[in-house]
């Protein structure tokens, strides 16, 4: 099976996010069970090189070249994870090597700006052995035998030991002076094994499982007696050269579907921004009916153009961009302008304040239309914030509700985490009593309000229904009461548009705000549409987002029908065939 066969067999499954990690640790599965390359029966059993390796360590014992090391423990039968081919044999990680130790403390004060590299935990990587060395420590190493003991040399492994358990780094030819510190374990191996048999195996989920199982105090620890018992299944010496081989040849491939993958998925995220890009740009005066026809090839190809969820999250935003700027429906001539909806809602207000149920406000600004990012609609008016609220009314202060005032299963207290997609979502453990809510009768929710987050995530609001009349606004938010001739449903859009958002996140005022400034709010100017082109907005709004609903769901059924897929051929392979050549032979005819 040559690599190119390779690539169709999992180009089906190549839209899984994780499907050529996936793959990789998949290979090195397969490779330390004995499942990646054939055996031959020709090549001389594991164990008479174990005991090739028990003789060369005695000698080297004998010339005084490694210290003797104590009996492991036999690999009994019960521990055991799984069958090995014939000619493998387990072992314990320490029979293999001639040095397994950690490296010492104290050395800070050996620190220096030039010297040999102090090899750390930064430097080493989880699913690679290759050394990361954008950051290098240096040291000036004590000339004693502590220092010596700690100094590296070429094929030595290195394993984390603290902290994150497991991280690896393989000591490349002509690397230098280098030494270690007491976080890493350093694994010396015999001559005679293959260099990167030992460092591949480390990659895999079966040696990532060894790493994990210990867990002692409040960082995980592996110590050095869990390096030496580490269970090792040892294959034949050639049949670890060929499996270092296909590993390589594999890995290349793996690399190769990563960059195909990341090209298309790359080609996919330009043409989805420079369709969304054309449709936030304002569109053109006196040529409205061109930018509704792209928009509507945009909205007919949808399927197409979002591959990706975050394109979806895109697209919804790019929706309530068009939806405020008066482009995503057509404007009709017969409709009352927005100016006599002005009017109206001045009016309200005045019998109102006459009431006595408002109070008095300063007279706003004038808003200008050049104060907005875009070109009004036929029928649109400037309007600030100021000019449409009947009330900004802001929820009790923290002080005014104490731990003795929740009660389950009371009328719920509606704080940020309860605006949840546009709806109230109550919190189980923020309810009161009625005693408690008589007292804050004034923070009441009536519906048509909307209630408002004002710190966190700017922007996040929902309206208040009939079923949530008379809940509690809570501390950290903020009730917006509309006139009766404002649709409450376009008003909460508005608010979640990314044009007011990035307004309210800081843009207006040059920094971040981590709780909403009032002022700023009232003062914001907007398009306020004709009343009967809010609701057509609305709709049209409600529509458009049911189909990125169903595109997300079928975005979501597709990559779980992949990934199963994946499992499937990655299970199957793994646990039915003797080899991944089989497998992929078979699935090829």
């Amino acid at each position: 099976m040559n690599p190119a066969q390779l690539l169709t067999h999992f180009d089906r499954i190549s839209d899984v996010p994780d499907a050529v990690p996936r793959l990789r640790q998949f290979i090195l599965e397969l490779a330390v069970r004995g499942k990646l390359v054939e055996q031959d029966p020709d090549d001389e059993p594991a164990s008479e090189f174990l005991k090739r390796i028990v003789a060369d360590k005695a000698r080297l014992v004998r010339e005084g070249r490694i210290k003797r090391q104590d009996p492991l423990p036999p690999v009994e039968e019960s521990s055991i994870p799984f069958n090995l081919p014939n000619g493998w044999s387990w072992t314990r990680l320490g029979n293999l090597s001639r040095m397994v130790t950690s490296g010492s403390r104290d050395w800070a004060k050996f620190y220096s700006s030039e010297g040999a590299i102090f090899v750390r935990m930064g430097n080493l990587s989880r699913d690679s052995y290759k050394l990361r060395l954008g950051n290098i420590q240096r040291v000036k190493p004590p000339a004693d035998s502590e220092g010596a003991r700690t100094k590296l040399e070429e094929r030595d492994i290195l394993i984390s030991i603290t902290g994150e358990v497991g991280l690896l780094g393989l000591i490349p030819p002509n690397f230098g002076e280098a030494y270690i510190n007491q976080h890493t374990c350093l694994v010396r191996p015999m001559e005679q094994l293959e260099g990167r048999y030992l460092p591949e195996l480390f990659r895999s989920r079966f040696a990532q499982n060894q790493f994990d199982e210990p867990q002692r105090g409040l960082k995980n620890s592996f110590r050095l007696t869990d390096v030496t018992h580490f269970l090792v299944p040892l294959p034949p010496l050639p049949e670890q050269h060929r499996i270092v081989a296909k590993v390589d040849e594999l890995m290349a491939l793996c690399d190769r579907l990563e960059a195909a993958q990341a090209e298309r998925e790359g080609r996919r995220d330009r043409l989805a921004a420079a369709s969304l890009h054309r449709l936030n740009q304002p569109a053109a005066p006196g040529d409205p009916q061109a930018f509704r026809e792209h928009s509507g090839f945009h909205l007919k190809h949808l399927p197409r153009l979002t591959a990706r969820p975050e394109h979806i999250k895109q697209l919804r935003q790019t929706i309530l961009n068009l939806a405020v700027r008066g482009q995503l429906v057509p404007q009709n001539p017969n409709d009352e302008p927005a100016s006599q909806l002005l009017k109206r809602i001045e009016a309200e207000k005045a019998r109102l304040l006459k009431e006595g149920k408002i109070n008095r406000e300063k007279p706003p600004i004038p808003a200008c239309p050049d104060e907005l990012e875009f070109e009004l609609r036929p029928g649109w008016e400037a309007a600030r914030i100021s000019q449409i609220l009947v009330e900004l009314q802001t929820g009790p202060f923290g002080s005014s509700l104490h731990e003795s005032d929740y009660k389950k299963g009371g009328v719920p207290v509606i704080n940020p985490a309860s605006m949840k997609d546009g709806r109230l979502v109550p919190v189980d453990s923020m309810a009161i009593g009625p005693d408690t809510l008589e007292r804050l009768a004034t923070f009441k929710l009536h519906a048509g309000d909307i209630v408002m987050a004002r710190r966190g995530e700017m922007g996040r609001c929902a309206v208040v229904t009939d079923r949530e009349d008379g809940w509690l606004c809570g501390t950290g938010s903020l009730i917006l009461r509309l006139p009766e001739s404002v649709f409450p449903i376009f008003f909460a859009t508005l608010i979640g548009s990314p044009f007011v958002r990035e307004y309210l996140g800081g843009s207006a005022v040059g920094a971040t705000m981590q709780n909403l400034n009032q002022s700023i709010l009232l003062n914001l100017v907007i398009g306020l549409p004709p009343a009967a082109e809010q609701h057509r907005i609305v709709a049209k709004v409600d529509e458009l987002m049911a189909l990125c609903d169903q595109l997300e769901a079928q975005l979501t059924a597709a990559q779980s029908a992949s990934r199963r897929l994946l499992e499937s051929v990655l299970h199957q392979a793994l646990n039915d065939n003797p080899t991944l050549n089989d497998k992929l032979k078979a699935s090829n005819g």
